[in-house]
């Protein structure tokens, strides 16, 4: 989902740029689970803040993420290879 939502934001872009950028907020978003705060303890109990933030770090979501986005980028440039002919 966040590969596609960084291609439709920035159409123009190489696909390795896309992944750089798609892997980073993904990372950053699970990396976030790991703080702590009261703060955002409360956010992550609304609905939003559940499906957005997650609810706790965990190393298969970085795998899941990683394996995901390569396996939709290899699949965009097969896509775009069969367009261009």
């Amino acid at each position: 989902m966040i590969y596609f939502l960084v291609r439709i934001l920035f159409p123009k872009k190489n696909i390795s740029t896309v992944i750089l950028l798609s892997l980073l907020i993904c990372y950053s978003i699970e990396f976030l689970q790991l703080y702590q705060d009261e703060w955002i303890i409360r956010l992550r109990k609304t609905i939003f803040g559940r499906y957005v933030l997650g609810q706790g770090f965990l190393w298969s979501d970085i795998l899941a993420y990683t394996f995901g986005i390569l396996s939709i980028s290899f699949i965009e440039k097969i896509i775009l290879k069969y367009k261009k002919v």
